[in-house]
């Protein structure tokens, strides 16, 4: 069969990207260009400087993925766009860009949901990895729970209530005074600190025993943050951040964080017998998260798949990925929808995935 070389592009929120992939998990290039700087300043994403930015960057990040791959649009059998979800700004930045080079160059245009690209992310760190398998996608917006059925194919047994994972991370980071983006910065000085310090409490939803809530979690932080600065502020006359045990409080914050993505991730994948088990997004770099995990599989004789952390954030190269699979659609799978898009593909927001079936025990 012929190779099928896919241009990917990226913009659902603050990382232009665009990547050249083979086959579905050869990459050939992938550029990003990063606005973290920029919003760091903000203490989180801006969305209309993000959606500027985009607009900026984007023809150049293109032109040196291109570059890089070494391939000309003759080369391009498809060109592969995240329309969903994210920020609209952001995303229409994207996809406007992929239409005009769908219809200058005359290639498919293929629309990408961003948390598939996460999944995908996967095959091109492990070429041999097929379907079925649990995933865990985690990351700044979304926290779910879901089962690769085949390519292309989705069921969502698990997702969040309220706030993601990482959307927690970044909050519980900003009132220790640890800067943006507020997953690493909680990663590393988890490092330093003492995990059992305090007990801060773990959701379950009794109807949907995969589904995550972690507003309850982020707020017992909080108020235990401000009632130790207004303990300091009666002692001392004037508060001092300092005073806080900032390492116990982030290894208290991400042991309960990782004990419930990772407690919910084995009790799925039991039931959906799921011998293999990935994860993907952003909070997927996280270090204790990962030897959970892994240690949990290793433990019940279970395949445990975690991307190289480039491949965890956002970036183009999963996005090609995932259009090759719908590009193939449904050669590969009867089930398998095709994603193939024409010049109405419009950015898709609050986009969802796949199917949501919930479980109801007791």
């Amino acid at each position: 069969m012929k190779d099928v070389c896919i241009l990917g592009i990226e913009t659902s929120c603050d990382e232009t990207a665009a990547a050249v992939v083979v086959n579905g998990r050869e990459v050939k290039s992938d550029r990003i260009a990063s606005q973290i700087d920029i919003h760091t300043i903000y203490g989180g994403v801006v969305p209309e400087i993000a959606s500027r930015k985009h607009v900026e960057k984007i023809t150049g990040v293109v032109g040196l993925a291109m570059k890089d791959a070494g391939v000309q649009a003759s080369d391009i059998d498809a060109v592969a766009v995240t329309y969903g979800p994210g920020l609209v700004g952001a995303l229409l930045v994207g996809v406007s860009f992929a239409k005009a080079l769908s219809f200058a160059w005359k290639k498919e245009l293929i629309g990408v949901h961003h948390i598939e690209g996460h999944i995908c992310a996967n095959f091109i760190e492990y070429p041999s990895l097929t379907p079925p398998f649990l995933c865990l996608v985690a990351s700044g917006g979304h926290s779910h729970l879901v089962h690769v059925r085949e390519y292309g194919v989705y069921e969502i047994i698990g997702q969040t209530r309220d706030d993601a994972a990482g959307e927690a991370f970044d909050k519980v980071a900003r009132v220790l005074g640890l800067g943006y983006p507020g997953g690493p910065a909680i990663d590393r000085a988890a490092r330093e600190g003492n995990a059992e310090a305090f007990s801060f409490p773990q959701a379950k939803i009794p109807d949907a025993p995969y589904d995550f809530s972690f507003s309850g979690l982020k707020s017992t932080v909080l108020n235990l943050v401000n009632r130790m600065r207004m303990q300091d502020l009666a002692r001392r006359e004037e508060a001092s951040q300092a005073e806080l045990p900032v390492a116990d409080l982030a290894a208290s914050f991400q042991k309960a964080v990782v004990d419930v993505l990772c407690t919910h991730t084995m009790e799925a994948a039991r039931e959906y017998d799921c011998a293999k088990i990935a994860i993907a997004g952003g909070v997927a770099s996280n270090t204790a998260l990962r030897a959970a995990l892994s240690a949990a599989c290793e433990a019940e004789g279970k395949d445990f798949y975690a991307p190289k952390p480039l491949l965890c954030t956002d970036n183009a190269a999963m996005i090609a990925s995932a259009a090759y699979f719908s590009y193939l659609a449904p050669a590969l799978s009867q089930d398998a929808p095709t994603r193939r898009a024409g010049l109405d593909l419009n950015a898709c927001p609050n986009l969802s995935l796949g199917t949501r079936e919930r479980r109801f025990h007791g």
